[in-house]
């Protein structure tokens, strides 16, 4: 016995809603803004990780007092994802949640599109 809501036509209720428009709206918005950030925070991860490896002169270099430039590069590591992570829910909120609330309430009263 499948536990997984089927609609009259014979299909799901989540493969109507994956063949939607406004699903592949929904999804298009999402990797538009998380596959170059992505690539973006790898970018800078990998940067850090080979300066770390084959820059040690460049990375040791004193900033103040025992501060040097590869401590400071690492903080910035953590402070570049709580950056991402702010960024990701501001737009979330404003570019994501009304279409997929949208979506939700169709989905609900049965009238998916």
């Amino acid at each position: 016995m499948s536990t997984t809501p089927t609609r009259p036509s014979g299909g799901s209720t989540y493969e109507e809603v994956q063949s939607s428009a406004e699903f592949a709206e929904l999804k298009a918005r999402f990797r538009r803004f998380v596959f170059p950030m992505t690539a973006l925070f790898l970018a800078w991860y990998f940067l850090y990780v080979v300066l770390s490896a084959y820059a040690k002169d460049f990375m040791s270099t004193k900033v103040v007092g025992d501060i040097n430039v590869g401590l400071i590069f690492g903080l910035l590591q953590f402070v570049s994802t709580f950056v991402i992570t702010m960024l990701y829910a501001r737009w979330a909120d404003r570019e994501l949640d009304p279409t997929a609330e949208r979506l939700r309430e169709h989905i609900e009263a049965g009238e998916v599109r």
